[in-house]
């Protein structure tokens, strides 16, 4: 393992059942909508940082002329190249998938309309050196775009702060604002087409005894779930 990579241990050591959480984040699609308000990638070059096993690639390449997805586990490079290689030749040749950091983008200087990092950059402090980087590899009137948890409300925002009590989303939130990016606070849900996938997905999201505190006082396959969509304009 590279030493300038954190591991993430939900989709590191669970790529199957993250597969299946990508799969209940937002189906009602309010976080593309959002980005695509402050810039639509129609015909634009995207970039995908931290891009897991691909799961967004098609998203972006839909639309977009060209998307290039950066990840440092080579297990998920592996994973999205083999997404990549069963889509439509017309998206197949769209998309490029490269190994490589945050801190240490493999794409050119100046050559990204919109970047888009989901989780990427988890706890805002500390993520400088990639921001720089991003500076670096933007086209003048991108925009990159961060996406968070918004730990000051919702039913997921209780389950991450008792997970993670050291956590203060209001620092996040400065940090951000102190380097130049706007906010948007977005509310999605997570559903789940199952009780079984629902628990799968929230054991790999937190603790043990917190998942099962959790499942045990909260019922269904739905939970509400608070966002914050930030972006940067270049």
């Amino acid at each position: 393992m590279r030493r300038d990579v954190i591991p993430s241990p939900n989709i590191w050591n669970h790529p199957r059942v993250y597969e299946l959480e990508n799969r209940g984040v937002d189906p009602d699609g309010v976080l593309e909508a959002a980005m695509r308000r402050v810039h639509d990638w129609a015909a634009q070059s995207v970039l995908d940082v931290g891009c897991g096993s691909g799961f967004h690639l098609p998203l972006f390449a839909a639309r977009a002329s060209h998307v290039t997805g950066v990840e440092p586990h080579e297990p998920l490079v592996a994973a999205a190249r083999r997404r990549v290689a069963r889509l439509e030749p017309e998206f197949r040749s769209r998309i490029d998938v490269r190994r490589g950091t945050a801190q240490q983008l493999p794409v050119p200087s100046a050559s990204v309309d919109v970047a888009h990092a989901r989780w990427a950059y988890f706890f805002g402090p500390g993520c400088e050196p990639g921001l720089t980087e991003l500076s670096r590899v933007m086209r003048r009137g991108g925009t990159a775009f961060v996406i968070d948890n918004d730990a000051t409300r919702s039913t997921f925002g209780r389950w991450f702060r008792r997970s993670n009590p050291s956590y203060d989303p209001e620092a996040v939130e400065r940090f951000w604002g102190r380097q130049g990016w706007h906010r948007e606070r977005l509310d999605i849900r997570w559903e789940h087409p199952d009780r079984q996938t629902f628990e799968q997905v929230v054991r790999i999201e937190f603790p043990p005894q917190v998942a099962d505190a959790f499942l045990t006082t909260h019922a269904g396959t739905t939970v509400d779930y608070a966002v914050n969509l930030f972006w940067h304009e270049f």
